[in-house]
């Protein structure tokens, strides 16, 4: 048997020091990173104010850290199978506690927005968790631990709301980034004192024109789609951007086939199992941003519309915290189901429990606790999705190449949110009420956001039909690939 696919338990190997702590440190930085995406909304807007800067240019500040998660994500997953995974994630630790401290320090849009490019430059964080509790883990352990990994991403966003506008309340905005700072700095020494590096590495030379092309790629289709509702859809920018996007990445392809070192091995990432995996992934994260966007706008608007309901900032993140609470509880929950039945059927029903969420909310919307019961219900099927995506894509893939893989499959949900939030933009800016000589989005431009949330939660599902039958979350996330079977089979002669 090859050492990429060496596992604790194994012979000569034996269990890894305080499985507990390692899983409890990787989840806490994977909570960490995550409460990146929320942690500049209470500010907002007043970025304007703050950094003397338009508002275009301040919207910056979260685009700024899209853009550079979505690239860093799948380059550092590849160097963490080449170069070692715990490395990476210490690396990847040490951009957000300089992106934070760059932007504690910041009083002007420039270094704001490096800085907080600096902080998304971390999201390869979870995956990188993930895969070092593949290759760490005993097997028994592994579907629960990385089922709460993956759940740590919609864990840090949920909570990271009600934390932010607290700390915003009360203290100096800067305190914000000063916080964020610190956890990355409690992070970084928990994950250097317990976390062990694996053995289990791929080598080679990294491949960078692949890495650039795929960048540049990446970087024009996420920029049409975060931008164009300001610019104009049919601009010749977006458009411009969408056409580059298309032929960067048709090129990208090519080489990436033809280089004997890929970036990604698109090989791999087109075996059925992966490939049907990181669609439904895409359809799943645009089902679970679209809760982020509806529930706390109709907290906060005022009350007179006779659909709002007129609650601060902080009241708004207090009622979306428990969505966080219920995906970690619900983590175990989806790796027993995985392990009795498959991760595929893990996925297909919490594919369902997300759409019949968005259901309850088209009918219940009035009342404060209404939306906490809508976000604990859909909070408790994106723990289900995400529970079983590392499952299903560590089943399919050699030891040797699960960060990578992980990790784009952690951009896939990332695209998936960006177009979320791109059409629920586009409706809520277009179906609207006039209210005092302002335009507010009406009632049934929200509920036609939970309806597309519903249907993407379907379509999941429908997709997720399609992954091949699996035996246990367990087993497949340990089982080499045929492939590797062949190669490490003893010679009949």
């Amino acid at each position: 048997m090859s050492d990429t696919l060496a596992r604790p338990g194994a012979a000569g190997s034996g269990s890894p020091p305080r499985p507990n702590a390692v899983v409890a440190v990787l989840a806490f930085a994977g909570i960490v990173v995550a409460l990146m995406q929320t942690l500049v909304i209470p500010i907002v807007p007043e970025l304007p104010k703050l950094l003397d800067a338009p508002a275009s240019d301040t919207a910056w500040a979260v685009t700024a850290t899209l853009l550079a998660g979505a690239v860093a994500t799948p380059v550092v997953g590849r160097l963490g199978d080449m170069f070692g995974k715990r490395r990476m994630l210490l690396v990847s630790v040490v951009l957000l506690v300089t992106g934070s401290v760059v932007c504690a320090l910041s009083d002007a849009l420039v270094p704001m927005v490096v800085g907080r490019a600096l902080q998304g430059m971390a999201s390869g964080v979870i995956p990188l968790g993930i895969s070092i509790m593949r290759d760490e883990l005993p097997g028994e352990r592994l579907a629960g631990a990385t089922a709460l990994m993956s759940a740590s991403l919609g864990v840090g966003g949920a909570l990271g709301l009600p934390t932010a506008a607290l700390i915003a309340d009360h203290f100096d905005w800067h305190m914000l980034f000063w916080s964020s700072a610190a956890m990355g700095v409690i992070a970084f020494v928990l994950v250097l004192l317990i976390v062990p590096e694996s053995p289990v590495r791929s080598g080679g030379r990294f491949d960078v024109v692949g890495a650039v092309g795929m960048a540049t790629g990446l970087v024009c289709l996420l920029l049409a789609v975060s931008k164009g509702a300001d610019w104009g859809w049919t601009s010749g920018t977006t458009l411009g951007l969408f056409a580059a996007a298309v032929l960067v990445l048709v090129v990208w392809g090519v080489f990436e086939l033809r280089t004997s070192q890929p970036l990604v091995d698109l090989r791999t990432t087109a075996r059925r199992q992966v490939l049907v995996t990181n669609l439904a992934s895409i359809a799943i994260g645009f089902s679970m941003f679209a809760m982020s966007l509806v529930l706390p706008q109709l907290l906060q608007l005022p009350a007179q519309t006779g659909y709002g309901l007129g609650r601060s900032l902080l009241t708004a993140g207090l009622v979306m915290a428990p969505s966080g609470l219920v995906m970690m509880a619900t983590a175990p929950i989806s790796a027993a189901v995985s392990k009795a039945r498959g991760p595929k059927v893990t996925l297909m029903i919490g594919a369902l429990i997300v759409a019949a969420g968005y259901g309850i909310n088209i009918v219940l919307m009035s009342e404060v606790w209404h939306l906490v019961v809508v976000s604990c219900v859909i909070g408790a099927g994106i723990g289900f999705t995400y529970g079983s995506m590392p499952a299903l894509i560590m089943g399919a893939v050699p030891a040797s190449e699960t960060a990578a893989a992980n990790s784009l499959n952690t951009l896939m949900r990332s695209i998936g949110t960006s177009v979320a939030s791109a059409i629920a933009g586009v409706i809520l800016s277009q179906m609207t009420v006039d209210f005092g000589g302002f335009a507010l989005p009406s009632e049934n431009g929200f509920k036609t956001v939970m309806v597309l949330g519903a249907g993407a939660a379907l379509l999941a599902c429908a997709v997720a039909s399609f992954i091949p039958r699996q035996r246990t979350a367990v087993t497949a996330a340990v089982a080499p690939t045929a492939a590797e079977e062949t190669a490490d089979a003893p010679s009949a002669h």
